[in-house]
Order: C-alpha cells, then structure tokens, then sequence
C-alpha cells in the first residue's frame, strides 16, 4: 500500500516524519518546493513530487493537512476523477459542511475522512495527539492501521463530518480558555502578583487547571510565543465555529467574543505567532 502526504506544515511535516521513521510513507508534496526538498533529504527513501494529482495517481492512500477550507478543495476537487479505490484522510481543520460536500463526491468512487487533531505539535512527536475520524466504517480499521503511527488514541465519531464537529467542540473550548487565562494572568498581573504566582495558581494550584494551562502558562512567563498553535489558525476555528452554530441554531456568545479578541491579536502582529500570544494583546490594551 503506498500512502502519500498532502501539506508539510507545522503539523504535516511532524506527521509525516512519524510515518516516515516507520517505513510506511513513499510521497510527499507541499506548494512549497523547498520543504519537499528538505523532507526528502531527510528521508531518501520518500519521494516528492511537484503536483499533488500525480502524487494522488501514485497512491493508495492520501493524507491531506493544509490551512482552510478553500486549501483543501482546491487539493481535492481535482482527485475526484482519481479516486476510484483510493483512500483519502483530510486532517486538515475546516467547515463540516464543506468536508461533507467533498465527502459526497469522493464516496461515490472511493473513501473520504475527515481526521482532524486535538494536540499541539509536540504532541505529534510524542504521538500522543487525538485524532476524531469521520466516514464510512468500512475503511476505518485501514485508516486507523496508518494513523498508529502517528497517534495512540484513534476515535471514530461516526460518518463524514463528524470528526470535524468534534474537533471544533474542542477547538471553542480552548479557543475561549486561553483568551480566559491570558485575562486572569494580566489582571493577576495588575493586581501587583508576580509572574511566578500568577503561573503557580494557573497551573497547578487552580480547579481549573488544564494540560493547555501546564503547556501555554510557561509560554507567557517567558514570552515564547513560538507557534504550536497560531492565533490565525485559532482565529479561523472560530470563524468556522460561528458559521456552524447559525447553521444548527446554535448559540455560542463566547466564541464570538473570543473571535474577535483574536482578531485584535492578530492586528498587533501577532497572527503567525501562538495563540498563547493573546496575552500580549491585553497587556498592549490594557489602560494604566
């Protein structure tokens, strides 16, 4: 079985080094040439190629990890006419809608997933990332057989978008709890606590204590805002997330304001940075 990897970014190429290192990927492909070379370099034995349809010919097996919802169609629209037999595995963090559309198309020949991620990319190196698979339960032992090698905890949440719905009830919560802890460490801040206590309550001593605080706390201490998570990807989240909840009539206040916070964010400067970065932005705007 050959299995080819659409999209190196922060994710996609930590995924595709995981698969890599246990001999089970032959492809890959980025619109960027230069990351391609630089996999390739690093694992001889995994081709690339320079356009994602020849890859796809090349395949059995497509795993697809790109920015938003307009990335990946314009990836899978033109496997449509290919995918007769082949499995494809969209990772990527887009509209259910929009994956079940796609889903639709591909179901008719082939196999389609959403397979998003719960986890930062370090957890993709540990291989401890979550990933929520929707689609036919016919090919779900298969897909899960590939995605061992990149996660321990594989959950199948049902057909075609339902992977997606689950990973944007994550993505709202952790959306809004980090804006909530970057508010509570400036207002712990302005209440003349330092640092160092702020981050004592936050990640360890507090009820509300989470993994995200352990990892995204220290983060702010040391103002390391290297991207695990980008503000303009937890941004889009929400975008898709508001879009959805008018769809299903849904009310969700929160995540419009938390949009919006990380919209500010964004206008700082601080869109390709972590989202942990949120924090900045209250300290820019707080009124002293």
């Amino acid at each position: 079985m050959k299995v080819g990897i659409i999209g190196l970014g922060i994710m996609g190429y930590r995924i595709a080094k995981n698969l890599a290192k246990d001999d089970i990927l032959n492809y890959v492909y980025d619109r960027t040439p230069a990351k391609s070379m630089e996999f390739k370099k690093e694992f001889e034995n995994v081709e690339y190629f320079n356009d994602p349809t020849e890859l796809a010919k090349s395949s059995d097996v497509v795993i697809t990890i790109l920015s938003d919802d307009n990335a990946v169609t314009s990836i899978i629209k033109p496997l449509i006419p290919i995918a007769s037999n082949k499995i494809i595995i969209d990772m990527s963090t887009i509209s259910p809608i929009t994956s079940y559309e796609l889903a639709k198309e591909i179901n008719s020949k082939g196999y389609f997933y959403d397979a998003p991620i719960i986890g930062t990319s370090i957890a993709v190196e540990n291989k401890s990332i979550v990933i929520l698979v929707g689609g036919p339960y016919e090919k779900f032992e298969t897909v899960k057989e590939i995605l061992t090698h990149t996660s321990n905890n594989i959950v199948y949440m049902g057909g075609n978008g339902f992977g997606l719905k689950g990973k944007l009830v994550n993505n709202l919560l952790i959306g809004v709890y980090m804006a909530a802890l970057s508010e509570a460490f400036n207002f712990g801040l302005d209440l003349g606590l330092t640092k160092e206590q702020i981050g004592d309550i936050l990640s360890k001593l507090s009820s509300a204590r989470s993994p995200t605080s352990e990892i995204k706390i220290p983060k702010i201490i040391n103002g390391d805002y290297s991207t695990q998570f980008s503000v303009k990807n937890i941004r889009k989240d929400l975008d898709i997330i508001i879009n959805i909840s008018q769809h299903y009539n849904s009310l969700v206040p929160l995540a419009s304001l938390t949009e919006n916070l990380y919209k500010i964010t964004e206008s700082l400067g601080y869109s390709s940075l972590d989202f942990s970065s949120i924090f900045e932005m209250y300290r820019k705007l707080t009124l002293k």
